[in-house]
């Protein structure tokens, strides 16, 4: 293998697929190819498998694994100058005045790289992609104890896109268009990492996104200008979401999300002693009085906290008590100015919807405390 590229887009190109760390090894190796007239860079773990192609004037065709973090530490150390590769069982470096040799190891002996090539297809724009898995990959499990809930439910009908994410004590789901209608429904279960990978490699971007889920529904496929992201699947049964959202409420307060979200996180710091509870007391309001939401947390060893913020309310008082962190992680990605919290009981699920946005809706359940 013999090229040249500019260091600052092999630099870039290695931050890509670096990302594609290893959780369970100490070691991620990297695969240099050429690849028509193009650095092909791959990285592989247990999940996905990261691609990304650069720019180059390829003289040798070949192709080398090298360690993965040594070879991108050593490029983000070069000058903005171009950079000389070659080699096929040592790969040599060479950029201005610095050299350098690394070890490598034959590209026969890297893992097989899955091609999904085939079946179910759709097209949809980046950055309405970006913001659902934004807006949904929290709420997945983070424990593996059910493999099914640390993925996020993927459902594809039509020119609808779907994706859902429960762990047991909150549930998110968004609802989008697909720029390209799918030609069957489809059901798939994405590991929540590979789509926050996935967000990661969005970040900033335009366009469009290919999707392609292979026909046995084992591996999908995200394509970006010069980057892909294969996924495994998770296999298995996901939870029928659907029953788990209130159909109506008693009570519904309106508010604003910066306060909102200000006022939770001020409770949640009192709260970290006592469960991570936050109370939330709707009042009615009354002639030229707003209603309001009275947020408050105690600790019997660090002390209490009480805000209030102006709601409007429909329908009866209410009290119910959130875990502060899920509150938060739900009112920090909203785009929305107002957010609406919708009540039945205290021992009855809440659920939050952004106002005047009618493809997202985020349900927590209650924590059970003495009033």
């Amino acid at each position: 293998m013999k090229l040249s590229c500019l260091q600052e887009n092999l630099n870039r190109g290695l931050s890509v697929v670096g990302r594609a760390v290893a959780t369970r090894t100490t070691l991620l190796n990297v695969l240099l190819a050429t690849d028509e007239s193009r650095l092909k860079l791959v990285t592989i773990n247990p999940e996905m498998v990261i691609s990304c192609w650069i720019g180059a004037k390829v003289e040798e065709e070949g192709a080398i694994v090298v360690p993965a973090r040594l070879l991108t530490e050593f490029i983000s150390s070069l000058p903005a100058e171009r950079v000389d590769i070659s080699g096929t069982k040592t790969l040599g470096l060479k950029c201005a005045q610095n050299e350098a040799r690394i070890s490598g190891i034959d590209a026969k002996d890297f893992p097989l790289i899955p091609k999904v090539d085939e079946g179910i297809t759709t097209k949809v724009e980046v950055e309405v992609l970006w913001q659902a898995i934004t807006q949904v990959v929290f709420a997945a499990a983070t424990e593996e104890s059910r493999p099914v809930l640390t993925g996020v439910d993927v459902r594809f009908a039509g020119d609808l896109l779907t994706l859902a994410a429960v762990d047991g004590f909150r549930l998110a789901v968004y609802k989008l268009k697909l720029k390209e209608p799918v030609k069957q429904e489809a059901e798939v279960i994405i590991p929540a990492r590979s789509l926050s990978e996935l967000n990661r490699l969005m970040g900033g971007q335009g366009g469009i996104v290919n999707i392609t889920i292979n026909p046995n529904k084992s591996q999908v496929l995200f394509r970006l200008e010069n980057i892909e992201l294969v996924s495994h699947l998770v296999q298995g049964t996901f939870p029928q979401y659907e029953q788990l959202i209130p159909q109506s409420c008693n009570t519904k307060a309106v508010v604003d999300v910066a306060e909102f979200l200000r006022a939770s996180k001020m409770a949640s710091i009192f709260a970290r002693d006592g469960s991570g509870i936050i109370r939330l007391v709707v009042t009615l309001g009354r002639e030229l009085v707003p209603g309001k939401i009275t947020i408050s947390a105690q600790s019997e060893e660090i002390g209490d906290d009480v805000g209030e913020i102006d709601a409007i309310v429909d329908g009866e008082e209410a009290k119910i008590a959130f875990n502060g962190k899920y509150l938060a992680d739900v009112l920090s990605v909203l785009r929305e100015t107002q957010v609406s919290l919708e009540t039945n009981t205290s021992s009855s699920p809440g659920v939050i919807r952004p106002v005047g946005v009618d493809n997202y809706v985020n349900v927590l359940m209650p924590m059970f405390v003495q009033w």
